[in-house]
């Protein structure tokens, strides 16, 4: 009896390619959502503060602190927790507040410290609601399927790397698409050619945006060591917001003042994080100074120009996977980006579909 041929064993190529299309296909509908929320958001800065008013005045400090002191009065029991850059127009921040009871609020205001907004819990617009999409689906359980889904992504972009990679010689034919032949031939051209233009540049945005999800872990494992020192015993009374924040932006000549965290309970310091001059993080910046509450002195000045490697590094993410660290023109091209996962995310479903429909049975005709 002959023996039987072996089937023949699909090459790693074919194998490369048959994940490549089932891992697309089973997470398409959630990359397609993410790639279309994250467009929609990337001036949601701008376009929030505009929304509420178009009041622009300069930085006054000492208008600020005013303003604070009518807002949680001496003896009220509230207090302010954090001051944070709204990062749309200049000038503007959101106070944070505790009252009491524990209850918190937020107070939207300008430089000079007039109130724009008073926003409550619970409220949202919709680019509020795109914006808690993105980043976690709205809700804890969702930043789990975020994070996977950005591994996925992340491994899938790298198999459709290597599944299109052109054989030597081959790259002006790869990038150019087919305008002629078959269509499923012509769609797949069209598929591998857009997917070499930008497939580098989508994997930076993917894989930032997924570090960043495993921030804390993936910061301890790269030894990005945050900006700490040993509490700060209290001795008196906190120096105020002027004489914390005006100390912050004197260690740092030129910067902008964008987050001020309160001292908590049993460590005097005011931690304040600032943007200088040339930074790639434009909404919110990357340097840190402490602040002395008992006197006002500088207790640690850190800029993020001067970071070890591995916490530039962490810092560097947000504004690459934004594109805020390219400016207007970054932030353009995260969104053509997105454009280009929907583009291919399309293509790569009508491709699987067209190569799916049954092929017609040729019918054979016997000669009588």
């Amino acid at each position: 009896m002959p023996a039987l041929a072996k089937p023949a064993q699909p090459s790693l190529r074919r194998r490369i390619l048959t994940l490549h299309r089932w891992l697309s296909l089973g997470a398409a509908i959630f990359w397609l959502l993410q790639a279309i929320t994250g467009i929609l958001i990337v001036f949601h800065w701008e376009i929030t503060d505009r929304s509420i008013s178009a009041i622009q005045r300069p930085t006054d400090l000492a208008a600020i602190e005013r303003r604070i002191d009518t807002l949680v009065p001496p003896g009220s029991g509230g207090k302010v927790t954090t001051i944070w850059t709204t990062a749309g127009l200049a000038n503007r921040y959101t106070i944070y507040l505790e009252d009491k009871d524990g209850e918190s609020r937020k107070v939207r205001i300008a430089g000079d410290g007039t109130i724009i907004d008073t926003p409550r819990d619970g409220d949202s617009d919709i680019l509020g609601f795109l914006v808690g999409f993105h980043h976690d689906l709205l809700g804890s359980w969702g930043s789990w399927i975020v994070s996977i889904s950005g591994i996925l992504l992340c491994s899938n972009l790298v198999l459709g790397l290597i599944a299109a990679w052109p054989r030597r010689g081959a790259w002006r034919l790869a990038l150019k698409p087919a305008m002629r032949g078959p269509a499923t031939a012509r769609l797949y051209s069209w598929h591998r050619a857009v997917g070499l233009w930008a497939v580098i540049p989508a994997l930076a945005i993917a894989a930032t945006g997924t570090m960043m999800k495993f921030e804390e872990g993936f910061g301890e494992l790269i030894g990005a060591a945050s900006v700490t020192l040993p509490d700060n015993p209290v001795t008196g009374s906190p120096v105020g917001f002027v004489t914390a924040s005006s100390a912050a932006l004197a260690a740092i000549p030129g910067s902008s003042l964008t987050q001020v965290a309160w001292p908590k309970d049993g460590d005097a310091t005011y931690r304040i994080r600032v943007r200088a001059p040339g930074e790639i993080r434009r909404a919110y910046g990357g340097s840190v100074v402490l602040v002395d509450a008992n006197d006002g002195s500088i207790r640690g000045t850190y800029p993020i120009a001067e970071a070890e490697p591995a916490r530039a590094f962490m810092s560097a993410l947000f504004p690459i996977h934004t594109g805020e660290a390219g400016g207007i023109v970054g932030r353009l091209l995260s969104i053509a980006i997105g454009l280009w996962l929907i583009t291919m995310i399309v293509a790569g479903v009508l491709l699987w579909a067209k190569r799916r429909k049954p092929r017609p049975k040729s019918v054979s005709v016997s000669r009588q």
